[in-house]
């Protein structure tokens, strides 16, 4: 078998030839598992308990920048030195121009930027209570800011954290508090021993072992590509065309749980990701989790299936551009998704069909659920009939993305006669449209709302805009020392 073309390292072109995978890609799975040893080693040996977070940051970054320098080759360096340029602009202008944002590569250096903007250059009654608890009042470090972006959790396939978060983490601050379930709130629970990880990280190995074998031996009979076969096209049913769309879409999503739920286990396993404990009392941890499964197989809705599918990124196409855009910002956030995710034509189709689905769905739903709702047996009509269209309508939308170029996706959509496309701007056109109101989502408020307390200590670490990471460090490592002695 011929060597695969890569910029990364060639070591493990037997592995790829005798599984028959492309080398990146085995090459990706193998750091990612390495990645997980060393979580556990990191959580174990260099915890926030045991060494200063100044060694912490050291550690992440260099293992992170390892594992890019292995898939990607010397094109890692990209990471470092737009890392560097980044945090050089944002010192030189001091974030203020970021209503105008160049379109940087990462999502971590965009949110890092409107999240010190927020922090530093707008007042607090500007803000909404989302941003307020994101706010960061201080200019990062260089190595806090290389350590958020390059650390070896999260280099490789994410997901993306807020700066707030990820420093909590490294301080070893996470653990002395716990976000209600109504009111957003933290409470310091000294009494509480440290939650351990390791449930939450078998199971997520588990449905990422399902998802593999999934996608291996079920995936591969099932491609998207079928849907323009003109053989099929010409024999096929309408009723087995439909189901055909569905079942091919279905088959290719677990490619998406595995590389998702391994990233959030592998953060899980060096103790990132807690978010305090539930009504019973159990640990939670799914601080950063990108998807939420049952919710996406069992959406009866546009909405509920986005909110539930790449939720970090979900959060920040709507911290960076929804809040924040004045005119149609349900337009301009899928136009962003789309050149986030690269120059193929099928994004773009993906998301403006997105847009006039999405738009569409929420007039219906706006003016049609209320009907629905007593008795039970009406109810549950509903949500057969709306779980039906959601799953069509999600698998129409997204064929471009999968196919990616411009003849097989205008293939695909007229030999639907562009059917759901034309549906959806008739409603948009018959039905009354409401505004929705920004900023005002309660559950990210609850997740999210930081309290006074927590920002006035941020404050109090952050008096030296610019003092070395160590100096905050050793403060925070007293902190917790005295955590662990009342706990004694």
């Amino acid at each position: 078998m011929a060597t695969t073309s890569t910029t990364g390292s060639t070591l493990l072109q037997p592995l790829s030839n005798a599984v028959q995978l492309p080398i990146d890609q085995v090459n990706f799975v193998v750091c990612q598992l390495f990645a997980l040893l060393a979580a556990v080693w990191f959580r174990t040996y260099l915890h926030s308990s045991k060494t200063s977070c100044f060694i912490r940051h050291v550690v992440a970054t260099l293992l992170g920048l390892y594992l890019a320098l292995f898939c990607f080759g010397w094109y890692a360096l990209h990471f470092l030195v737009q890392s560097g340029i980044s945090y050089c602009i944002m010192i030189i202008i001091g974030v203020e121009n970021m209503h105008n944002p160049m379109m940087i590569i990462t999502q971590k250096i965009t949110s890092l930027a409107y999240e010190i903007h927020d922090g530093m250059f707008r007042k607090d009654e500007e803000l909404t209570a989302s941003q307020r608890g994101l706010a960061v009042r201080r200019m990062p470090s260089l190595l806090e800011y290389l350590s958020y972006n390059c650390n070896f959790m999260g280099i490789l396939a994410g997901p993306l954290c807020s700066y707030k978060d990820y420093i909590t983490f490294i301080e070893g601050r996470s653990y002395h508090m716990t976000r209600s379930g109504e009111n957003g709130k933290e409470e310091i629970q000294n009494e509480r021993a440290e939650p351990s990880p390791n449930v939450a990280v078998i199971q997520k190995l588990l449905v990422c072992g399902l998802s593999l074998l999934f996608h291996l031996t079920i995936s591969n009979t099932l491609p998207v590509e079928y849907n323009i076969d003109e053989n099929f096209q010409a024999t096929a049913s309408w009723p087995t065309k439909v189901i055909y769309l569905y079942v091919s879409l279905l088959a290719a999503r677990p490619k998406y749980y595995f590389a998702w739920t391994l990233a959030d286990a592998i953060n899980n396993a060096a103790g990132f990701g807690f978010r305090g404990y539930d009504e019973n009392g159990t640990a939670r941890w799914d601080l950063i989790s990108n998807l939420r499964i049952q919710q996406i197989e069992m959406s009866t809705s546009f909405k509920m299936f986005l909110d539930n599918w790449n939720i970090q990124t979900a959060l920040w196409l709507k911290r960076v551009c929804y809040e924040r855009a004045s005119l149609s910002p349900t337009i301009q956030t899928f136009v962003l998704s789309a050149i986030w995710h690269g120059v193929y034509p099928g994004y773009y189709l993906t998301f403006l069909t997105g847009v006039v689905m999405t738009l569409a769905a929420r007039a219906m739903r706006n003016n049609f659920r209320h009907y629905f709702i007593k008795p039970p047996q009406l109810k549950l009509l509903y949500d057969v009939i709306t779980w039906i269209v959601t799953q069509i309508a999600i698998s129409y939308t997204v064929v471009p993305f999968v196919l990616l170029s411009v003849k097989p996706s205008f293939m695909f959509y007229s030999s639907w006669y562009y059917g759901l496309h034309v549906a959806g701007i008739l409603v948009l056109l018959l039905l009354p449209v409401k505004k929705t109101q920004r900023g005002k989502n309660t559950q990210e408020n609850v997740q999210l709302a930081r309290s006074k307390k927590f920002d006035e200590r941020e404050n109090s670490l952050g008096q030296n805009s610019f003092s070395t990471t160590n100096n905050v460090c050793n403060q925070n490592q007293e902190i917790a020392s005295r955590h662990s002695s009342l706990k004694q």
